[in-house]
């Protein structure tokens, strides 16, 4: 199912047709955390409460989501023959993977830079990170580009992966589950603190192994990219990875740092506050348009090698059965 879904997702990606008719699967699941954020998420309550109702939100969400993709998964394979179950699980479990739509929006940074300059490539890149595109030079654009490919490569491409695998279609969807909650309310803000809490942690601890496979498939795919630097990039994630502010983006995005010879990170400007946080690599800062061609091509290659490593453990899985 995993290794049908990933090759259905990295050539269709999800139709836009689709999309306008029955929006997305991510759509229908912010709504109902939009609903429970309104209905649980009080001012008037005290911090300790709406952490407590930010638990049971998550609850919620788990259950209501969960359960239906574990009942669809259950009645195909009653109702239908095994290859074909797969196969219908394999299209759904598809809608949540984002390797072409990630590659899509990145390289139409790189698209706005050449197009349109500066500003073509500020009004990309507010697509797909939260910073404030205002405060950055073509560099940044660039380098915030680039980070944020090597994080959603783990967020959104690993870890629902990841997931498929160990659970099948329940497992992927409570991955985006609680993937959409924490974007969408496991913020460090007054409304979003204590609410977010629980799904913040969650999403730590779920994406904590993605994130290192994401790291590997990193390196292993600058072995096979001329120019890329593996063995930099395996010393810049055991240095670096554990000084980011996030528990688990350091892991790809120093791989990626070191495999291009790059410095990502660092200090950075959301809204109009400025965030400090650890550098990524020892390379250049001063990236330019092609190196986010190159930083595509390596996250084709990374995805190549997590397709074929699925391939291996289906075929021993095949073999021992």
């Amino acid at each position: 199912m995993l290794a049908g879904a990933l090759a259905v997702e990295g050539v269709f990606g999800y139709p836009d047709r689709l999309y306008r008719m029955l929006r997305h699967p991510v759509v229908w699941i912010g709504a109902l955390i939009g609903g429970l954020d309104r209905g649980l998420n009080r001012p008037a309550f005290a911090p300790t409460v709406r952490r407590g109702f930010g638990v049971l939100a998550v609850a919620v969400l788990v259950l209501g989501t969960v359960g239906p993709a574990f009942l669809v998964q259950s009645a195909l394979i009653a109702w239908l023959r095994l290859p074909a179950a797969l196969a219908v699980l394999a299209v759904l479990a598809s809608t949540l993977l984002a390797q072409r739509s990630l590659f899509t929006h990145v390289w139409a940074v790189a698209d706005g830079l050449r197009r349109n300059g500066l500003s073509g490539g500020r009004e990309a890149v507010a697509h797909i990170v939260g910073r404030n595109p205002a405060h950055l030079d073509e560099a940044g654009v660039v380098r915030a580009a680039i980070e944020s490919l090597a994080e959603n490569f783990s967020d959104g491409v690993v870890a629902p992966a990841f997931w498929c695998g160990a659970g099948g279609l329940p497992g992927i969807v409570l991955y985006k589950a609680v993937n959409t909650a924490d974007s969408m309310i496991g913020h460090r803000t007054e409304r979003h603190g204590a609410f977010g809490w629980a799904a913040a942690r969650l999403d730590d601890a779920i994406n904590l192994p993605a994130s290192r496979l994401a790291a590997l498939w990193i390196v292993l795919g600058a072995a096979l990219l001329g120019g890329a630097t593996p063995l930099v990039a395996i010393r810049v994630v055991w240095r670096d990875a554990g000084r980011h502010r996030s528990p688990n983006a350091g892991w790809p995005e120093a791989a990626m740092a070191g495999a291009l010879g790059l410095r990502l990170n660092g200090p950075r400007v959301y809204g109009d506050t400025q965030v400090e946080d650890a550098w990524m690599g020892d390379g250049r800062a001063d990236a330019v348009p092609d190196d986010l061609d190159r930083a595509l091509a390596l996250y084709r290659l990374a995805c190549f090698v997590q397709f074929i490593f699925v391939l291996i453990v289906l075929a021993a899985f095949i073999s021992l059965s």
